[in-house]
């Protein structure tokens, strides 16, 4: 398991140094092979620490446990999708002129060391490493947001590399108080499970400004309100495989971060310290992108304000703290990562045909090209959490857990925030997917089969999992129990 567990990381780093070779074939399938991998190792993991057991190497540098693990399988299922669908999506690019075989090639070494820096994240007990990692994410995503080198894609790359970089400035400023605080107790450490045993030996004034820094950084990082105003245009600029990861898991794993501060502040603390913090931001998040989506003209930016939604969701779930919320959440990462992938990559597909992202300019889906159509509407349906998708069991989960703390007040105000949004989308949807063509121009047949396969799988899988757990089921719950209250 340990060998596992250390090659975990590595396989995407590995792949994005073939990537740099001029093979752009091997380079492009190399990287498809690299997230399966780590899929099947996060599985096998996943196997094992459901148990309740402990993954550890090198002294904590590597660890994972069952919320680690629970990570590990979504990002492996969300790069599968991204980096299958993206083989297509980059020769479209290079095929039309967007970029060319040079281009290419970094653009596949940095999406692999994205990935690698997100494993990084998630795969180790250090929060300085994860700080760390989590940096890199920045660095790698700025450069995959301005790929096109437009006017619009570079500056909402540097957009995006400033207010996130303040994120992350902020976070490092808590991660050193963090460690400064552990000086008070047993020992100087920065190790996340160290800490949560020494929680009662911190110093709780320097922790109580420690934990609001992380949050507020990572909150950053996450998109939550009001910190989310680099998110649509990143999001709705970057190629669609990489809007999909950013969107699908890196915003998930910056809500981990969140999630493994909160156990300390929780411990440290009490539960309340972070709870109305959590709960205003994610509310706030909800409310902020429904009324943002009832004007919106941009498809891409139509997604991306749903990621705000979904985030939100997630902070509600954190700020709840029990069992049903947190088993929600972590649902919730899982069934909103892979249908926002396959949201986004399947918008990638709809820019390349109609070479527009105006919602007025790409209707008729449905009859034009009926395969991205299907994937694009079921991704809506998904993400708006329709049964069966696992969208509809664990917005009820975070819903009944608000209602049973006596949290009702939030619990209602997002329940009508996830009104408006189920409006607006679904509006903007069907006037995408059966409106009729306001021009005559051919969008030629359907994508290739490595552009449409994975969509399909993925919405097959998001689906299965919100009728039935099967494995999932213990890991779930053993992720839970790490954090929850």
């Amino acid at each position: 398991m340990k060998a596992i567990a250390l090659s975990i990381p590595f396989l995407p780093a590995v792949a994005g140094v073939i990537a740099l070779s001029r093979w752009r074939r091997i380079a492009s399938w190399t990287g498809v092979t690299a997230p399966a991998l780590v899929l099947v190792g996060g599985a096998v993991l996943g196997l094992f620490v459901a148990k309740g057991e402990v993954v550890e190497v090198f002294d904590g540098l590597v660890r994972v446990d069952a919320l680690s693990a629970w990570m590990i399988l979504l990002i492996g299922i969300v790069a599968l999708i991204a980096t299958t669908y993206g083989v297509g999506y980059m020769a479209a690019e290079v095929a039309q002129g967007h970029t060319n075989a040079k281009g290419a090639r970094i653009y596949y070494a940095l999406v692999q060391g994205f990935v690698a820096a997100m494993l990084v994240a998630v795969s180790t007990d250090n929060l300085g490493v994860m700080w760390v990692a989590v940096e890199a994410t920045t660095i790698a995503t700025a450069f995959l947001v301005g790929h096109r080198h437009t006017r619009a894609s570079v500056e909402a790359s540097w957009k995006y590399v400033v207010i996130a970089s303040v994120g992350v400035t902020v976070a490092f400023l808590g991660t050193v108080l963090v460690y400064f605080a552990s000086r008070h107790g047993s020992g100087a450490t920065m190790r996340w499970s160290e800490l949560v045993s020494a929680a009662g030996q911190l110093d709780p004034g320097v922790m109580r400004t420690a934990v609001g820094l992380l949050v507020v950084g990572y909150g950053t990082k996450a998109g939550l309100a009001p910190l989310h105003t680099w998110l649509p245009d990143a999001h709705s600029q970057a190629p669609a495989p990489v809007s999909a990861l950013m969107s699908g898991v890196l915003v998930s794993v910056a809500v981990y971060a969140i999630l493994r501060v909160k156990v300390i502040s929780d411990l440290t603390l009490g539960p309340d310290h972070l709870r109305v913090l959590l709960l205003i931001a994610g509310v706030a998040s909800v409310l902020l992108a429904g009324a943002l989506l009832l004007a919106q003209t941009d498809y891409k930016r139509l997604l991306a304000y749903s990621s705000i939604e979904h985030v939100g969701l997630m902070a509600i779930g954190a700020a709840i703290g029990s069992r049903l919320a947190v088993a929600g959440l972590l649902l919730h990462m899982l069934g909103h990562g892979i249908a926002k992938a396959v949201g986004f990559c399947a918008s990638g597909d709809i820019l390349l045909a109609s070479g527009s992202t105006r919602i007025a300019d790409t209707t008729a889906l449905l009859s034009r090209r009926p395969a991205t159509g299907g994937a694009f509407g079921l991704a809506l349906l998904a993400l708006l959490g329709f049964p069966p998708f696992s969208l509809f069991a664990s917005e009820l989960a975070i819903l009944r857990a608000g209602f049973a703390a006596d949290m009702g007040w939030a619990a209602s105000l997002t329940a009508a925030g996830l009104l408006v949004v189920f409006g607006a989308v679904l509006v903007y949807g069907q006037r995408m997917l059966l409106g009729r063509p306001v021009t005559e121009t051919s969008w030629g047949s359907d994508s290739r089969a490595t552009m449409v396969v994975p969509l399909a799988g993925g919405l097959i899988l998001v689906a299965a999992i919100g009728v039935w757990m099967g494995p999932l089921q213990p890991l779930m719950e053993a992720a839970a129990s790490v954090i929850s209250s």
